[in-house]
């Protein structure tokens, strides 16, 4: 028999939830440990599978300290630090089942508070403090010392580059933001597939194409690390917005909007924290099962 046969499967509970159109499976994990290998993620990820396909799948488990910790994966199965979207909707789901006014959810990342930001537009809007931006060449990681405000880096030709010196960020995952008007599907499907493999992250990255419209407002897509062009990227548009107000585009806030919605972001200057608002959507409960 197969170590696979000798595996026990368990029945469990999902919620299918999008944060701005970020589609998410939130896995109930609090009495079932739940630990997919990388394949089986990438089965319960395609689209032909039940759960009708996926940018990220999530793990909801009892926290040491907290409300819940959350665990990512992404659909080609690699497990990730965080994600800014699905924190929101966890949070719903956790504010929601306590009654509380706020959260507090762990991560691989460290911890977040999510709290009700009131309704909008007929949906739930939570907001989540994603904790201080990492700034350090080290911290994001770069495989060199470079000024995080605009690495060295380039993309097309030496003496005509298509896009260059993108600003470099981590909110717990690593990002970099290039600022151009070039947003187009082909180009930020080749330049993101391009980038997010480059030897200057040892750990891959995510990465945004803003297009500052104001100084209030953001327009950005952004090519996920693991998971491709996604409606959505919420550590992206915090990413983002940091990444622009470091280079004087933009104050400390501004509307993002994104493929599947739009978020609001600010950069506290007394805390030095990150907060995120924006709006959470549950499409269907159900069951599945899985291995143990």
């Amino acid at each position: 028999m197969s170590e696979h046969q000798h595996r026990k499967t368990a029945e469990y509970g999902y919620v299918r939830m999008n944060g701005a159109g970020n589609a998410f499976i939130v896995v109930d994990a609090m009495e079932t440990p739940f630990r997919p290998s990388e394949d089986e993620v990438r089965r319960l990820a395609s689209v032909e599978a039940a759960l009708g396909g996926f940018d990220q799948l999530i793990a909801v488990e009892k926290a040491v300290d907290g409300d819940a910790f959350m665990r990512v994966w992404n659909s080609d199965g690699s497990l990730v630090e965080t994600c800014g979207n699905a924190l929101r909707c966890v949070g719903w789901l956790m504010l929601d089942a306590t009654g509380k006014s706020e959260v507090k959810i762990d991560t691989m990342a460290g911890p977040t508070l999510a709290r009700v930001a009131g309704d909008r537009d007929g949906l739930h809007q939570v907001t989540v403090d994603m904790g201080q931006p990492r700034l350090d060449w080290q911290q994001i990681p770069l495989a060199e010392e470079m000024d995080t405000r605009g690495i060295e880096l380039q993309v097309g030709p030496i003496d005509n580059p298509l896009v260059h010196t993108p600003g470099a960020v981590s909110m717990g995952n690593p990002h970099v933001v290039f600022f151009t008007d070039r947003q187009d599907d082909v180009f930020v499907r080749g330049t993101g597939s391009l980038v997010e493999h480059h030897p200057l992250f040892p750990e891959g990255v995510n990465v945004g194409f803003a297009n500052v419209l104001d100084r209030q407002t953001i327009r950005l897509r952004v090519w996920e690390r693991g998971a491709g062009l996604t409606l959505a990227c919420g550590t992206g548009a915090c990413a983002a917005m940091v990444a622009a107000s470091r280079r004087g585009l933009i104050d400390r806030s501004a509307r993002m909007i994104l493929d599947g919605g739009e978020l609001f972001v600010e950069w506290d200057a007394a805390t030095g924290h990150v907060f995120m608002t924006g709006p959470v959507e549950i499409e269907l409960t159900s069951q599945f099962q899985s291995v143990l």
